[in-house]
């Protein structure tokens, strides 16, 4: 899905360089490039944001197939290596939601030419949980498509997600700070990160574009989407 769609643009239209995106703020639907989602202009909790969601039809199956990270996301192409992205963020459930849907809701970046691509995303369902398990599986990092969530868990348990305090339904400030192999989350403006992954699975050298990433049974908002390549931090 993705990569014919990175590949069209690389040759039709190529890619927005660095040093066009200094401090650069996208707020319109028209900006977007889409992967199996649709994105419109809204407004949540009385704030112009946009809206993006994936159709019923694409849900995952659990009864036939393995839940895993895919690519559905609207998406930049710009050329980000390293530098900040920041977003808030906010995800409900879906009114025909899997019993899954956790209102998957996240960061993609260093999305490349071969459709590869980083990703630190939120389970706000899973916060809130009783189970302690589900808890410390509140936020995720994945390389897709060689380094999927069930495979790092199996690999490295613990290592690429943990607990946050996030949940439905209200505005969620993501920070993602990347330089090199390491990526730092930062959420809700705190000083300290949240989350830290000092090994990204595509190494030092990826870049490529940005975009908000969902899963199955999430409507998702988003606004006040930045992006500050490494040498204006």
């Amino acid at each position: 899905m993705l990569n014919a769609l990175v590949a069209f643009l690389a040759v039709s239209v190529g890619v927005v360089m660095a040093d066009e995106v200094v401090n650069t703020q996208y707020s319109h639907s028209s900006e977007f490039c889409l992967s199996g989602v649709s994105l419109v202009e809204s407004v949540y909790r009385g704030q112009a944001a946009l809206e993006i969601k994936m159709p019923t039809s694409s849900y995952q199956d659990e009864a036939k197939e393995r839940l895993l990270d895919r690519d559905f996301m609207a998406w930049l192409p710009v050329d980000f290596k390293d530098g900040s992205i920041e977003v808030d963020v906010a995800s409900d459930l879906a009114s025909d939601a899997p019993a899954y849907a956790r209102g998957f809701i996240g960061v993609s970046f260093r999305i490349d030419s071969q459709a590869r691509f980083e990703s630190i995303y939120l389970r706000p369902t899973n916060s809130q949980a009783d189970d302690q398990i589900r808890r410390n599986h509140s936020v995720q990092y994945a390389g897709f498509p060689d380094f999927r969530f069930d495979q790092l868990r199996k690999e490295s348990p613990e290592k690429y997600e943990t607990y946050a305090d996030i949940e439905l339904g209200r505005w969620i400030h993501m920070k993602l700070v990347v330089k090199g192999s390491k990526a730092s989350l930062y959420l809700d403006h705190k000083e300290k990160p949240a989350f830290i992954v000092n090994d990204l699975k595509f190494g030092a050298e990826q870049r490529g574009g940005v975009g908000i990433w969902i899963e199955s049974g999430t409507v998702a908002h988003f606004k006040d989407l930045q992006i500050t390549p490494g040498d204006e931090l």
